[in-house]
């Protein structure tokens, strides 16, 4: 499900993103958590919310990102670039996953800098998974 907008105010085509945002919309805010809506779904809510100014930048809900344990959970992938998975966000935390989106975009590698990046995607890093076509 994409919940950015195809189009510019204008009607005119935008050119595809270069960062997507995953949010895990079925992770719970505790393991055996009967909640609803889930926190997960409360994440993304907050992370379309934050992304409104960022036409760049593509939200998308994914139902399960198997990181139950460590969830609310997200994912900031960059086509051409690195990809990286966050455990244990926050609501609070939406507008550091947009934050994080736009040092990828921005960055001449493909790497999110350490530098810049809010501390929540530093502490709660999961996994960092290079690009296809990555090469040592």
């Amino acid at each position: 499900m994409d919940f950015s907008g195809p189009e510019h105010e204008n009607g005119t085509a935008t050119a595809k993103p270069a960062v997507t945002i995953f949010v895990c919309a079925s992770c719970r805010a505790t393991e055996g958590s009967t909640e609803e809506p889930r926190q997960g779904t409360h994440l993304l809510h907050a992370t379309i919310k934050a992304a409104a100014q960022q036409p760049e930048v593509t939200i998308k809900s994914v139902n399960c990102l198997s990181n139950c344990k460590r969830g609310p959970s997200a994912v900031i992938a960059r086509q051409d670039g690195w990809t990286y998975i966050f455990g244990h966000l926050a609501l609070e935390n939406a507008g550091d996953l947009i934050t994080g989106a736009e040092l990828i975009a921005t960055s001449s590698d493909g790497l999110m800098p350490w530098k810049g990046r809010p501390d929540c995607l530093k502490r709660n890093m999961i996994a960092r998974i290079p690009p296809f076509d990555f090469n040592a």
